[in-house]
């Protein structure tokens, strides 16, 4: 017990760590936290400039482990991701040199930038934890967190990210301008250096690993549960979308309300921590009717009318 409680203050000095780098985005970082413990990847999805990167980094640092970094472009081979096996004359045999997927955190910057075959070397990563290179397989490092960037208004030299990679993302977050004032204090507190730079580590992965097998512990409740079914099951009824969320991404929100609820420092889940983050776990994973989207209607337009009318359990005082 004194463990978790440990545990759990120490995802709050993560946080509070990441809110004093990264300026006016305590809710985003909560988010972002929330699919660490969860064992969730992230797509990060904004215009230039808005800290994806650095809050990326600043994460990276504070929670210990390996880091590695992708610079997405279309020369981007899926080699130059998972490894490749080069022939070794002396030893007459291929080696395997792994590539950058294997780590801890993998920045996936400006992932739309990469080919659609590249984009599918982290397929097998993002969902299986492994990676086969020439019919070996190896696995990841636990764990295996995917934090990918991408611009949502430039489209030359960009591809569409498919909707199974899209599924295998827990969250798709986006940070948006700053406010005047922490836009003020970000100028005056601008010193030449990076706001990651000034994040110190916090914790050692094992601690997070430590951290995540506790959030698959916090209880759901069976009435919350089939809360959470009716509103996967809602989407795939509406009648604007083509494509619903998927089994997967009901097990994707049940973990992510899991890891919200320890963060807040409960031993539960209740319905807020599913509606507040039902928007972002199945926003990324609807698909519209070309109609609908013709109409203006967004997935977010969607989810707001299943959560509004989606029954929410109460629990009767006895």
């Amino acid at each position: 017990m004194e463990t978790r409680l440990a545990d759990m203050q120490l995802c709050s000095s993560i946080v509070s760590s990441l809110n004093r780098c990264i300026l006016g985005k305590q809710e985003e970082i909560e988010r972002l936290m929330t699919a660490v413990i969860s064992g969730g990847h992230v797509l990060l999805e904004d215009v230039p400039g808005t800290g994806k990167t650095q809050l990326v980094k600043a994460l990276a640092k504070s929670i210990g482990g390996q880091f590695r970094r992708i610079q997405c472009n279309p020369d981007l081979l899926p080699t130059d991701i998972t490894g490749v096996s080069i022939y070794h004359p002396k030893q007459e045999q291929f080696i395997f040199r792994p590539g950058p997927v294997m780590t801890n955190i993998l920045l996936a910057d400006e992932i739309n930038r990469a080919t659609t075959k590249t984009q599918s070397a982290l397929l097998e990563a993002m969902e299986e934890g492994r990676v086969t290179v020439d019919g070996d397989t190896y696995v990841l490092p636990e764990p295996f967190i995917l934090l990918a960037t991408q611009n949502p208004i430039e489209f030359e030299g960009t591809y569409t990210l498919p909707e199974a990679q899209l599924d295998r993302f827990m969250m798709k977050l986006s940070l948006g301008y700053p406010s005047e004032e922490d836009e003020q204090a970000m100028i005056l507190s601008n010193k030449g250096s990076h706001p990651s730079d000034n994040c110190s580590q916090l914790s050692e992965i094992e601690d997070i690993i430590r951290i995540q097998e506790q959030v698959q512990h916090v209880h759901m409740d069976d009435a919350v549960g089939n809360y959470l079914i009716r509103i996967i099951r809602s989407t795939r009824e509406h009648a604007s979308v083509q494509l619903g969320a998927s089994p997967r991404a009901a097990i994707a929100l049940a973990r992510a309300a899991k890891a919200s609820a320890y963060l807040q420092q409960r031993s539960f889940v209740t319905p807020d921590d599913i509606k507040k983050l039902a928007p972002y776990v199945l926003s990324h994973r609807l698909l519209l009717h070309m109609e609908a989207r013709m109409n203006g209607l967004r997935p977010e337009d969607v989810i707001a009318v299943v959560l509004d009318q989606a029954k929410v359990p109460v629990r009767l005082e006895r």
